[in-house]
């Protein structure tokens, strides 16, 4: 990811499991003023991983396309912040 800005996912919906298109990202958990610390997740070789702060799972679909997401809803825009 160096050569572009880390993908934010939040699950301010609550879902069991969210489906992303990053293996490198951050989890801000709900959308603010309700998220947690903004965590950096790498899921290297494996295809998912779980927050250990809001316990979200995400799900590595490669046929997404890097810093998108299942729900589309769940993409954080960190500009827009």
């Amino acid at each position: 990811m160096a050569h572009g800005t880390t993908p934010h996912f939040h699950n301010t919906q609550g879902l069991r499991s969210i489906e992303i298109g990053s293996k490198e990202f951050q989890c801000v958990g709900a959308l603010p003023p309700f998220d947690h610390p903004h965590v950096f997740l790498d899921m290297g070789k494996d295809s998912e991983i779980v927050c250990p702060y809001c316990s979200t799972l995400y799900v590595f679909k490669a046929e997404l396309g890097a810093g998108h997401a299942n729900p589309s809803s769940a993409i954080f825009d960190v500009h827009a912040a």
